[in-house]
C-alpha cells in the first residue's frame, strides 16, 4: 500500500507541474491575435471536468472577450461582454491562485491593460461619451495590486480658484439633509449605469442624492466635476464631492460625510462594495488617485 501511495504521488505530483498543451495553445493563439477562437477554445475547456482544477481557461476566456468587444458585430451579439469579461478576470484575480495565474502571464495583462486604455483615449478623442463611461467604469480597480502595471506620468491636479460661498444656517442645513439622504443607501450593490435606488454606480448616486436635495448635477463623474464651484482640499466639507483620477481622466465621484478640517471620510457607490463609507486617508489606493473637489452646495 506504501508503495502505491507513493507511485501515485509522484504521478499526481508530475501531472500537477507538467505543461498541459490544451494551456499552451490558448497562450499561443491569444498571442497571436486570434481572439475569436481562443474565447471558443477556452469555453469548451471550461465544459470539461478535468480542467477545473485550473483557472487559465476563464483567464484567457475574459481577456479575449475585453477584446472581442470591440467588434461591432460580435459586439452586437454580446452586449454584456464587457461587464463579464470584467467579472471573469476579477474572479480569477481574486482566486487563490490567482497570484500565480497573474503572475506566470504578467506580460500579456500588461498589454491587455496598455490596449483598454488607449482604447479609452480613442473614445474620448472621437466624444463617444457612452462608450467611453463604460469603459471607464470597467477599467476602475481592475488591475489593482498587480506589480508593474501603472501607467507612466503622473496625474497633475488642477489649481483651484475657489469661489468665495459664505455658509449660512441655511446651506449648513442642506449640508445635513444630503449625507442623511445619502446615508439611507447604505449597502445598495454597486451597478453599472445604475442611477436609482437598488443599484447604483458612482455618479448615478451623487446625481440621484443631490436631486432629491434639489440639486441637479450631470449624470458622468467628469461633467460634474467640470461643472462644480471648485473647493481647495482644506475648505472640503460634508456634502461636497470628491473626484478621483485613474491615469485616465475623471473615474470616480464621491460625497464627502466629514466635518471641515477633519480627515477625508467620503459615501460613494465602490465597484466591489457598493454603497459604503471610506476613510480615504486611510487608504493608499484613493489618496493615489485623489483628482479634485466640487460643490453644489451654495446659495439659491
Amino acid at each position: 500500500m506504501k508503495f502505491i501511495f507513493v507511485v501515485l504521488f509522484l504521478i499526481i505530483g508530475v501531472n500537477s507541474y507538467a505543461q498541459i498543451k490544451a494551456f499552451d495553445k490558448l497562450e499561443m493563439l491569444y498571442d497571436q491575435g486570434h481572439y475569436g477562437v481562443v474565447y471558443r477554445k477556452a469555453d469548451r475547456l471550461l465544459d470539461k471536468p478535468e480542467y477545473d482544477y485550473s483557472y487559465q481557461p476563464e483567464f484567457y476566456k475574459s481577456m479575449a472577450m475585453f477584446h472581442l468587444s470591440e467588434k461591432e458585430f460580435w459586439s452586437q451579439l454580446h452586449p454584456d461582454a464587457l461587464q463579464e469579461a470584467r467579472k471573469m478576470f476579477l474572479d480569477v484575480k481574486n482566486s487563490p491562485d490567482g497570484g500565480k495565474v497573474f503572475n506566470a502571464h504578467l506580460n500579456q495583462v500588461v498589454e491587455l491593460k496598455k490596449y483598454l486604455v488607449l482604447r479609452a483615449e480613442r473614445l474620448k478623442k472621437q466624444r463617444q461619451n457612452k462608450e467611453y463611461d463604460e469603459l471607464q467604469q470597467i477599467l476602475f480597480g481592475l488591475f489593482d495590486h498587480i506589480p508593474d502595471l501603472d501607467i507612466p506620468g503622473e496625474i497633475k491636479q488642477p489649481t483651484v480658484t475657489e469661489e468665495a460661498i459664505a455658509e449660512t444656517p441655511e446651506i449648513a442645513k442642506k449640508r445635513d439633509e444630503i449625507i442623511d439622504y445619502a446615508k439611507k443607501y447604505l449597502g445598495d450593490p454597486y451597478e453599472w449605469a445604475g442611477e436609482e435606488p437598488g443599484g447604483f454606480d458612482c455618479s448615478g448616486f451623487t446625481s440621484y442624492v443631490m436631486k432629491q436635495n434639489n440639486l441637479i448635477l450631470p449624470r458622468r463623474a467628469e461633467d460634474q466635476y467640470k461643472n462644480s464651484v471648485k473647493v481647495k482640499q482644506r475648505n472640503v466639507q460634508k456634502g461636497d464631492l470628491v473626484f478621483f483620477n485613474n491615469g485616465n481622466g475623471i473615474s470616480h465621484v464621491g460625497i464627502i460625510i466629514s466635518e471641515k478640517g477633519a480627515p477625508l471620510v467620503m459615501i460613494h457607490s465602490s465597484s466591489s462594495k457598493g454603497i459604503v463609507i471610506t476613510n480615504i486617508e486611510e487608504s493608499e489606493y484613493w489618496l493615489n488617485r485623489l483628482y479634485g473637489f466640487g460643490t453644489y452646495v451654495k446659495p439659491d
